[in-house]
């Protein structure tokens, strides 16, 4: 394996890397090795076909599942696992799918499980969709080569963490033909809501009914906020003027609310009762959005996690999601 730290790969450059196929035979569509895969770390070679797959961080695992090849270890689920078993719903249906019991699951409480991952004896480690630092991608390269996020931590859109796992696993035909069956369930979906055509959504992080004094949000940057441009919606000037190069989440005082006038819709976590002390609170209640009660509660249920889209997830909640955003637009007329 060939590695090199070169830094990250600028946004004009990382466009060329996705456009650029990975070399294979024509006929077949087969893969040839070895292949070279730039990202915001260098350029990390691999030097054959995988065969034992390894994956950290938040869904990178759903990749390979989704084109049918079960990891031999995986991130446990920290968030949304109703029944604690650290496998969410939808990753559990797949695996039932494929007559697969779940793998090592690796706990990332307290960071990546180093020592977990080397017992795995992965061929590579899929990690697309990450918060990766130097160190971290470093020291999982001396396990098994790195397939690393293109350019910023966390904010690899669902079609970036398809195409560069499923490139680092040899599989970029099937890849591409997983996005293109997400987009038509997409597509599909969103067409039987065109009250969502022209309305913009922005993703509140946390609402805090003890303190509203600080409103923070998902930025640009992050891929719950992508997903909305995939159902329709636009983000609104506020927003993206607030987004700052390389932050996933930023926040402002309440004392500059007004400047969010120009959201139709919010959409974050938390149950409908947290809404009555936004209603009710004088600077909050100043929103166009929170006034018309134009709100999207998700809860704190896999329904939730799944709104963070993902290969697997994406298909799981897709109607749901899109009939709740559906409702928040029509009141917010």
């Amino acid at each position: 394996m060939q590695l090199s730290f070169n830094g990250r790969i600028p946004a004009f450059l990382f466009g060329l890397v996705l456009a650029l196929p990975v070399s294979g035979h024509a006929q077949t569509g087969e893969t040839q090795f070895p292949l070279t895969i730039e990202h915001a770390f260098g350029t990390t070679t691999i030097e054959q076909k995988p065969e034992r797959v390894a994956t950290v961080a938040w869904a990178n695992h759903e990749v390979p599942l989704a084109l049918g090849v079960v990891p031999v270890g995986f991130a446990a689920a920290s968030f949304g696992d109703d029944d604690g078993d650290g496998v969410l719903p939808w990753v559990s249906a797949k695996l039932k799918e494929l007559g697969a019991e779940p793998p090592v699951l690796f706990d990332e409480g307290d960071g990546i499980d180093f020592e977990a991952v080397a017992a795995s004896k992965p061929d590579v480690i899929l990690a697309a969709y990450s918060g990766l630092s130097q160190n971290d991608y470093e020291t999982l390269s001396m396990i098994a080569p790195v397939v690393a996020y293109p350019e910023s931590p966390w904010a690899t859109d669902w079609r970036e963490m398809i195409q560069f796992n499923s490139v680092g696993m040899g599989m970029k035909a099937e890849g591409d033909a997983l996005i293109a069956k997400i987009d038509a369930e997409i597509a599909e979906s969103v067409g039987k809501h065109p009250e969502l055509k022209d309305k913009s959504a922005m993703f509140i992080t946390h609402l805090d009914p003890t303190d509203l004094s600080l409103i923070r949000f998902y930025t640009a940057n992050d891929t719950r906020v992508k997903f909305f441009k995939d159902l329709g919606l636009n983000s609104p000037k506020s927003v993206m003027d607030a987004t700052k190069p390389g932050q996933y989440s930023g926040e402002v005082s309440a004392e500059q609310i007004d400047q969010f006038n120009d959201v139709d819709i919010f959409v974050t976590y938390g149950s409908s009762e947290m809404l009555e002390p936004l209603k009710s609170d004088p600077l909050a209640s100043r929103m166009t959005a929170i006034s018309k009660d134009a709100v999207v509660m998700l809860g704190n249920s896999p329904a939730a996690t799944a709104a963070n889209p993902t290969p697997l997830a994406i298909s799981w909640v897709l109607d749901d999601y899109v009939g709740m955003l559906a409702e928040a637009a029509r009141k917010s007329e």
